[in-house]
């Protein structure tokens, strides 16, 4: 239906013919050389002369908003329900994974959803009359201001949100439900760490292995001025954590003549001499590798923080904040190093949760 079909009374009021509101002649004369062409006759739509099909376009618009809702609670329930390894045949694509193409297909969607019906409600139902306006000057005077308020409440009246309660209640629950999406993301950030980032795989009565020979160190094996490097008892290199645990628990073993430790909690946690101290540098976590035996001082080959550890280990150079957190140790029946506890502060760099 066209709007020549249309009696003229039910058509919307028209502009006087040949009148421009800008002023700009439609024909020219010596005084004004260039005419205006003006605007092409308006063509109404039919949904601006006929109710019935205002409706429809209404429930349109409604039912992809609709349909957006569904597709983000579809990608939710996907999400959720389908396992991250499960893959399928899609034609002509091949074998790909099940919860990818699912998270994909409901999410885009649910943004096309949105979209299309927004579009849809511009194109068949707001105002689309073309309005010339005269240009004005960039500063914004009183009178603009209020023109642009009059203009956004004359938008808003057009958009006819108040009336089409069925579209305005639809987009809002489908807008309203899609950022849930992006809120179900965040699981995979995995589980709160909880007390994990302050603790180790040592405990009381683990051994210290000799990482290089894969043997428990005895006491006797440690030389004064050496540097060995020790791992829990029972943590293997084809343990599937194995990166993230030796991250945490790698140890520095060095022996020092007890009369050369200053530090008291140092020379308690020690046996005859024998310090444990975390390799984990405390500046960025790099692996502390460099021992100079005269002076007792490690150094982090990153970024060159010093640690002495005749003194407890505090920093003596470079960006590092804090000392290496000791293992208090001590040996069993068999002579055998072994922990005596877990460290009794969080190992590596400083993080949020630190008291």
């Amino acid at each position: 239906m066209s709007s020549q079909d249309i009696p003229e009374e039910n058509l919307p009021a028209e502009h006087s013919a040949g009148h421009n509101e800008h002023g700009a002649v439609t024909v020219a004369d010596d005084k004004n050389p260039f005419a205006d062409p003006g605007l092409p006759p308006h063509e109404h739509r039919v949904q601006d002369i006929d109710e019935r099909a205002a409706k429809r376009s209404e429930r349109v618009v409604a039912m992809l908003f609709t349909v957006s809702m569904l597709a983000t609670v579809g990608f939710i329930a996907s999400y959720v329900a389908i396992p991250h390894d499960k893959s399928i045949f899609v034609f002509p694509i091949g074998h790909i994974n099940a919860l990818n193409f699912a998270l994909g297909l409901t999410l885009g969607l649910a943004l096309f959803a949105i979209g299309a019906g927004a579009v849809h409600w511009a194109r068949t139902l707001m105002s689309d009359e073309e309005i010339a306006d005269e240009r004005h000057p960039i500063e914004a005077p009183p009178e603009v201001k209020a023109k642009v308020m009059a203009d956004f409440k004359q938008g808003a009246k057009e958009s006819a949100l108040g009336r089409r309660k069925l579209i305005r209640n639809t987009m809002f629950g489908a807008l309203a439900l899609f950022p849930l999406s992006g809120v179900m993301l965040l699981r995979d950030l995995g589980p709160l760490p909880g007390t994990k980032l302050r603790h180790t795989l040592w405990s009381k009565g683990k051994l210290l292995v000799n990482v290089n020979t894969n043997e428990p160190l005895r006491a006797s094996d440690v030389a004064v001025g050496s540097l060995t490097f020790a791992k829990p008892e029972g943590l293997e290199e084809t343990d599937e954590n194995f990166q993230t645990e030796i991250a945490k628990a790698a140890l520095m073993i060095v022996r020092l003549q007890p009369e050369n430790i200053k530090d008291k909690q140092e020379l308690d946690w020690s046996y005859q001499g024998i310090v444990a101290y975390s390799k984990i540098c405390t500046h960025v976590g790099c692996p502390i590798s460099l021992y100079e035996q005269q002076t007792h001082h490690v150094l982090c080959p990153c970024h060159q923080s010093t640690f002495d550890l005749s003194d407890g280990a505090r920093v003596i150079f470079g960006p590092a904040g804090h000392a290496l957190p000791q293992l208090r140790i001590g040996v069993n029946d068999q002579g055998y190093l072994e922990a005596l506890g877990d460290f009794e502060e969080p190992v590596g760099p400083a993080f949020w949760e630190r008291g």
